[in-house]
Parts: C-alpha cells; structure tokens; sequence
C-alpha cells in the first residue's frame, strides 16, 4: 500500500519554508538537499524536516499540501519556526 508524506521543509540560513508531499520522504529530502541540479530548493541549502504528515492517498496529500500553502497553514508553519 502506498503511503503519501506531505513534508515542511526549513532553511535556517536562508529563513525560507518549503512544503511538498511525496511517497517517498527519504529520496524527496535527498534530492532536495544533496542530489537536484536545479530548481527553487537548491537555492536555500541545507533544509532541515521540521514537520511531516501521513496520508493513504494522494489526493488527501494534495489537499493538505494546499491548505498549509494558504492562510492558516501559514500561521501553523510559522508556529513550528518559532518552537525550533
């Protein structure tokens, strides 16, 4: 059975947030961190997991992921910031 990981990701150095989802959590943070070549996360280098969340399905993974994009989600992340 697959499982669906919706990820926050946070770069001290650079104070950034980025959040994602994948079914494969150790990969996705190995590329984010060491293995992709280009794109916005390899700018802001190293992240650090600050937060995950376990779905059955994709599309629960999806709505999630959206929902932390917007207001309250924002308001949820900046939360976890401040307790690190």
């Amino acid at each position: 059975m697959d499982e669906f990981v919706v990820y926050i990701l946070f770069s001290k150095e650079h104070n950034k947030v980025y959040i994602g989802y994948t079914s494969n959590l150790i990969e996705r943070f190995k590329s984010h961190n060491h293995l992709s070549k280009k794109g916005y996360t390899i700018k802001f280098r190293p992240w650090e997991v600050v937060h995950v969340e376990f779905f059955t399905t994709k599309s629960e993974a999806l709505k999630r992921e959206k929902i932390l994009k917007a207001g309250k989600g924002r308001e949820f992340i900046k939360e976890i910031i401040a307790q690190l």
